[in-house]
């Protein structure tokens, strides 16, 4: 593998920092993107510790301005951005008659015009370089709904049809465009959401693992594996497509 720039937002910590690995082992030169100052650090001591190059930035995918910022930081002290992988994500479990304006938005800011905002930032670039991987992580939730997820499924489907635009209009300059999506996985966010249900928080975790074929949820690890092929060299030739990587919870 060759020494890539990748950028990684939400590498701080979970399926984001996973990826961080996985990238760094196949070469790359990882740009670990997080608004969590600390964990984006610890993400970077991980990948130096494995022999890995890796440098940490801090970045709301809130804010337009700090991801432009970001993105010229990177390419300054690390050169150009080559591979992009968009795992920023955050949710609470809600009825969603229960949810308001505020609590949408916010999904909706981080989980879908994030993805648009780093899109935009570094896109121009690969197409002018004639080589790219774009690989957005959505959700097993944007494929078929979630019960209690309504916003984000919402979201995550707009990364799926968002990233198969990309991929038709920048098939041509030899940049892909594909979407993980992940189901169930030990992350902070899911035991987080899962916490916000108080008393029935284990009730709720069993409930997802059984609903899932291979009875337990994925570990980051393995996410990161799917994300890795879509940004190497041998996948030049696979654009638009959605995995899941979901135990078998969905299969269509």
């Amino acid at each position: 593998m060759t020494g890539r720039v990748a950028v990684v937002s939400g590498a701080g910590r979970g399926i984001g920092r996973a990826i961080a690995l996985a990238l760094a082992a196949q070469g790359r030169r990882v740009a670990v993107c997080d608004v969590l100052e600390a964990e984006a650090a610890d993400t970077v001591a991980q990948v130096a510790a494995a022999g890995g190059e890796a440098r940490p930035y801090v970045v709301d995918v809130t804010d337009s301005d700090a991801v432009q910022r970001g993105y010229l930081a990177v390419v300054d002290e690390l050169g150009p951005v080559e591979v992009l992988v968009n795992c920023a994500g955050w949710d609470k479990f809600l009825p969603f008659v229960d949810t308001e304006e505020e609590f949408w938005d916010r999904v909706i800011e981080i989980n879908y015009k994030g993805v648009l905002r780093w899109v935009h930032a570094v896109l121009p670039a690969m197409v002018e370089a004639r080589w790219g991987r774009v690989v957005n992580i959505a959700s097993d939730a944007g494929r078929v709904g979630s019960s209690l997820e309504s916003v984000y499924s919402g979201a995550k489907g707009g990364v799926i049809a968002f990233t198969k635009t990309v991929a038709r209009e920048a098939a041509r300059a030899g940049v892909t465009a594909n979407v993980v999506c992940p189901g169930p996985t030990d992350t902070t966010l899911l035991r987080d959401a899962a916490s916000s249900r108080g008393e029935e928080a284990e009730k709720f975790i069993g409930a997802l693992t059984r609903a899932i074929p291979m009875r337990r949820v994925a570990q980051p690890e393995e996410i990161a594996s799917a994300v890795a092929y879509f940004c190497s060299e041998e996948a030049g030739f696979v654009t638009g497509q959605t995995l899941s990587v979901s135990g078998g919870l969905t299969m269509a």
